[in-house]
């Protein structure tokens, strides 16, 4: 009997362990480039699978030539994104990077602080925290980090006339994946003409996504996030940290549900 069942489930845990895996690393490359060739292997896929049924001789041939090919130009062309995810399969975030309430508290502390400091320095600064809408896009137009988060490599990554002082740094989960990344610039029509580019990219990154993102100006030193495509308000530290703490603890909630 035991014999019975293990050979009808075998092939329903294999089935399932596949799709998950299959699945995992669709999430894991949504956003870049490396995601819209997954899905057009998947395609070809299943038009092989289709050419083996019905006895398709001449187009089963061409396919399993074309995948072979694949491979070596996969290998070529995403040795950068597979050299990371390899990198990261040790971590525990490489397939949930949601955090517990006390390292999200870190975090927001953490990006707070550096916030503050920039903003008394009058150094601009623009920081977007990933939630559930992938970066990927944006992540691969900057430089590449991958550096857990802290005060003080945010506060000299904006340092002014450092190198990656330009364009926009991105958090996802407790670690800083990239900076000097190139954001939309907001198309809304309404939006002031008083504020600068960084404003801009702020608002425009929200259009795109449903990241946070925390801009200081380089003339005023004043701290704004923007949101949803609209800026919020910030009159002083603790704002920003409950704000910030609200708004990510709502996306955790979310994804629990």
């Amino acid at each position: 009997m035991y014999y019975f069942y293990f050979h009808i489930l075998k092939p329903i845990i294999e089935i399932a362990v596949l799709w998950w895996v299959f699945y995992q690393v669709l999430v894991f490359f949504e956003g870049t480039r490396a995601f819209l060739v997954l899905r057009g292997i998947t395609y070809l896929l299943i038009a092989f699978l289709i050419s083996q049924i019905m006895g398709f001789e001449t187009l089963n041939w061409l396919l399993t030539k074309i995948f072979a090919i694949s491979i070596v130009a996969i290998l070529i062309l995403f040795h950068q994104e597979l050299r990371q995810g390899l990198a990261r399969l040790g971590q525990s975030h490489i397939f949930n990077i949601s955090l517990e309430v006390s390292e999200l508290d870190a975090v927001i502390e953490e990006v707070t602080s550096a916030v503050y400091k920039l903003s008394r320095q009058k150094n601009g600064c623009l920081v977007a925290i990933e939630r559930s809408v992938k970066l990927g896009t944006f992540i691969e137009s900057g430089i590449n980090l991958d550096a857990k988060v802290s005060s003080e490599l945010i506060q000299t990554i904006f340092t002014n006339y450092a190198p990656l002082h330009d364009g926009g740094l991105i958090i996802r989960g407790d670690r800083i994946v990239a900076a000097s990344c190139l954001f939309p610039l907001t198309e809304n029509q309404n939006f002031s003409k008083i504020l600068g580019t960084r404003h801009r990219a702020a608002l425009g990154i929200t259009e795109h996504s449903d990241s946070i993102v925390i801009v200081v100006s380089e003339e005023s030193g004043e701290i704004s996030v923007a949101a949803d495509g609209k800026f919020i308000p910030i009159v002083n530290k603790e704002r920003l940290f409950n704000l910030m703490r609200n708004l990510l603890s709502s996306e955790k909630k979310n994804k629990s549900k």
